[in-house]
């Protein structure tokens, strides 16, 4: 009789997981890739003080407040207000000054986390004079993440170094213009939120968003195998008007994509890439 090894175990375990949790709500992370998939599955059968990934099993199953649980865990939430600030820098001088040639302007942030890149984007668009004309759409598919992102709230704490970044990212005015400083928080300004829709999207499975000029999804498909990736970027594809920017991860690439064909580098270095006009 053939006995597993320890490794194998696990990966028929997790893909049990995988299966149920399909079956049950629709999410599909079968195709995440498998060693951070695994690592946050370890992770969170530790945290509950469970003996094995099969006992996760019938709690995503009967327990929906678990499969929250999972999602926090399986949602990339490490982000910063104007996070890589010369990334920033670049679509305020290189991008914005091709938006600007539109009378309406639409920008998808998937996989917005909590949001601070969102705001982000929002007081550039501010100080570049295209805030009134544009609509942002911030999606994520953990509504936890969504609800901390829309309310715009973050520690004070953090104040110092996002000032730093808003500085270094070619600020032109005072970061404390676009916060209320309340207690030990900072709330974003009601201003920049008008602009801002947020929204539950699963890239997994949801559809393509139309007529967009910006896609920022960074640090999002490092998560992803190759077939997710191809996928994504497809709808990416699809969403993005003839010369629209799509502006991707420090690690992430279009080269092994199949819509590599489809985009021109604009800025190599930060990750920015346009979608060709014929393609």
């Amino acid at each position: 009789m053939l006995i597993m090894k320890s490794e194998d175990m696990i990966e028929f375990e997790v893909n049990q997981l995988l299966e149920a949790i399909h079956f049950r709500y629709g999410y599909d992370f079968r195709d995440y890739s498998r060693a951070s998939l695994e690592r946050r599955i370890l992770n969170r059968v530790q945290l509950s003080d469970l003996d094995s990934v099969s006992d996760m099993v019938p709690k995503i199953l009967h327990d929906p407040d678990f499969f929250d649980l999972f999602l926090r865990d399986m949602s990339v939430t490490v982000t910063e207000m104007f996070r890589e600030p010369l990334v920033f820098k670049k679509v305020r001088q290189k991008v914005f000054t091709q938006l600007k040639t539109y009378a309406r302007v639409n920008i998808w942030h998937a996989g917005c986390a909590t949001g601070e890149e969102v705001y982000s984007m929002a007081i550039m668009l501010k100080e570049e004079g295209l805030l009134e004309r544009t609509r942002i759409y911030a999606t994520d598919y953990n509504n936890h993440s969504l609800e901390i992102a829309e309310k715009g709230i973050y520690p004070a704490e953090k104040i110092k170094l996002f000032t730093q970044n808003y500085l270094a990212s070619g600020g032109k005015a005072s970061f404390a213009d676009y916060y209320q400083a309340k207690f030990n928080s900072a709330k974003m300004a009601e201003s920049l939120k008008e602009h801002i829709t947020f929204a539950n999207h699963n890239l997994m499975k949801d559809q393509a968003f139309a007529e967009m000029h910006l896609i920022v999804c960074r640090n999002v498909l490092i998560y992803f195998n190759p077939r997710l990736q191809d996928r994504v970027l497809s709808l990416f594809k699809e969403s993005l008007i003839p010369r629209g920017f799509l502006l991707l991860g420090d690690k992430e690439t279009l080269e092994f994509s199949q819509v590599k064909s489809s985009f021109e580098e604009f800025a190599t270095k930060e990750r920015i890439f346009r979608r060709l006009i014929h393609v």
